[in-house]
């Protein structure tokens, strides 16, 4: 292995994997449906979290890159923890209106920050060369906790008989992570006087960073498909529920709530593929020319396929087909980080890290209002299938017109 795995590699694995022991994740628009929210108001509780995390994407970003990253994330996951007490207790739209509402200042607070800080320990490790690698890897262990934590709650699903319990549970790892972080070493903080003093400085060279058209070229690529993956991914769970009603086993003996188990199980296998992928994405991108694009157009042809098998009732194919876009986001996003960092000075990489999320929540909001809204009005395989088609015409109509080249990966092979 080219890179040092020592104590802080492991300390950043763990943190990803508690940061994915969110319960609820695998059956939260189940949860949604369950308590009476038609697609269309949880298409605008996704679009509110996503507008919540637009207003307040960049100044945090800046605020974490100049008052303390490891307080930014730590203030991240009591709002986190207070949004699952407001899941568990919540009864009505506007209770949850609130929780999303704290869910997205949580979003905002923690995204790009803890890239930022691995980005500055490879750097002060000397290690820069193996970014993309490095954080396939931690990535990985990300997937490798939402694999443990859809089996687990599939199994609380299955002797609880309810979806409620696991907003409860997923308290208690956010707990752990807080502490993890406030055990980072502090030169990974950036929170002293002189950065204070540069705040102008950051915004500045953000502003000048956000101009260069290679960068701008990578947001976009990363920005469009995560919004894509983000605004989508839960109605899988539709999806993964007709096919365990359609096998006899579970339709027979396990009718009921007992099907969360066999989701817990197909999450739990589809995680595990989706971390395979985030760990060779180092290996593949070093192998694959022009592995960003290829991606992208590929991710969006599966949403197609998926959609077009979802109007069909054909759910193992429909089932293929909303997965690939799980392992082709886990696969790009390692790539596409890296290809950032390479391009970015890591005193303001945060702040860009944090504008091109601002940029993806816009996209992401956008989509899950006209993905819920479609779905309501022509059912859910054809709202993909308008959904995807648009974005594919899109990307291809732009590749087509010659965005700026994307740089080429060096010596980031595992």
């Amino acid at each position: 292995m080219p890179f040092t795995k020592d104590r802080q590699y492991y300390k950043f694995c763990f943190y990803g994997f508690l940061k994915n022991l969110r319960f609820f994740d695998a059956f939260f628009l189940l949860y949604l449906k369950q308590k009476g929210l038609s697609y269309t108001e949880i298409g605008s509780l996704y679009a509110l979290r996503e507008i919540i995390i637009n207003v307040s994407e960049v100044p945090t970003g800046v605020i974490a890159d100049t008052f303390g990253r490891k307080k930014s994330l730590m203030l991240s996951f009591l709002a986190y923890i207070l949004s699952f007490v407001l899941f568990y207790t919540g009864m009505g739209y506007q209770v949850f209106l609130i929780a999303f509402v704290l869910y997205g200042i949580a979003d905002a607070l923690r995204s790009g920050t803890h890239k930022g800080m691995i980005m500055k320990y490879l750097k002060l490790q000397n290690e820069s060369d193996y970014k993309i690698a490095y954080y396939g890897h931690t990535r990985a262990c990300s997937q490798r906790g939402s694999a443990l934590s859809a089996l687990v709650a599939g199994v609380i699903v299955y002797v609880t008989g309810n979806y409620d319990k696991i907003f409860l549970i997923s308290i208690v790892p956010y707990l752990l992570n807080l502490l993890l972080v406030w055990s980072y070493p502090d030169e990974l903080d950036f929170s002293d006087k002189k950065n204070r003093d540069n705040f102008m400085h950051n915004l500045k060279a953000l502003w000048q960073a956000l101009k260069n058209p290679k960068i701008l070229a990578i947001v976009h690529s990363s920005a469009v498909f995560t919004a894509y993956q983000k605004a989508t991914k839960d109605y899988i769970q539709p999806v993964m529920k007709n096919l365990s009603l359609g096998l006899p086993v579970v339709a027979g003996a396990l009718s009921g709530n007992q099907t969360g188990l066999f989701i817990g199980v197909a999450y739990t296998l589809l995680y595990l593929l989706t971390a395979t992928a985030s760990k060779y994405a180092g290996f593949l991108s070093g192998k694959i020319q022009k592995l960003s694009y290829k991606t992208l157009v590929l991710g969006f042809l599966a949403g197609i396929a998926g959609g077009y098998f979802f109007t069909r009732q054909l759910w193992v194919p429909a089932l293929i087909g909303f997965a690939g876009i799980y392992i082709l986001q886990s696969l790009r996003k390692p790539v596409l980080t890296g290809f950032l960092a390479n391009e970015v000075p890591n005193e303001i990489l945060t702040s860009v890290l944090s504008a091109e999320s601002l940029y993806r929540t816009l996209l992401t909001s956008v989509i899950a209002l006209l993905l819920g809204y479609f779905a309501d009005m022509f059912g859910l395989g054809t709202a993909f299938i308008y959904i995807s088609s648009g974005l594919l015409i899109i990307s291809i109509f732009r590749i087509f017109l010659g965005q700026p080249r994307m740089p080429r990966n060096t010596n980031q092979n595992q």
